[in-house]
């Protein structure tokens, strides 16, 4: 199988163009992960973050997907990363798994979200409302 939507974006992500990607007539399950902007992080207050790609992200993201997308349980995979700014309530992620059992869905779901997020080379900075920034996860 191979990933059906993979990209980086600096556009809003649609998160029910993810899951329309996964349709698949095997599948039982099929799990939508939707990493959003949150208003605090460790009792700051978050006005806005921005995502920054390195130019292999693209690559490293269809790398990703393909390797998850070979999984024995996997049927269909969709993922996607936003870059540039963004503003509390946005979506910054989405990765769907459908699978033939919900048990596999979620699992493989978390696996591809856990190496998206270790592997994949964007770095966030965070604006807070006192004016002050920070770049987190940066590996």
């Amino acid at each position: 199988m191979t990933a059906t939507l993979v990209s980086i974006s600096d556009q809003p992500l649609d998160v029910a163009a993810h899951e329309a990607a996964v349709g698949h007539p095997g599948a039982g399950a099929s799990v939508v992960f939707c990493g959003v902007v949150r208003h605090t992080d460790q009792g700051r207050t978050v006005v806005e973050l921005e995502y920054q790609g390195h130019p292999s992200a693209g690559q490293v993201l269809r790398d990703i997907a393909a390797e998850v997308a070979v999984e024995d349980d996997v049927l269909a995979l969709a993922v996607s990363h936003r870059i540039g700014v963004l503003s509390v309530g946005d979506v910054a992620l989405v990765a769907c798994v459908a699978t033939a059992h919900r048990r596999e869905a979620f699992e493989v779901c978390a696996r591809l979200v856990e190496q998206v997020k270790h592997r994949l080379p964007i770095w966030k900075r965070q604006v807070f409302a006192d004016g002050t920034d920070e770049w987190v996860n940066c590996p």
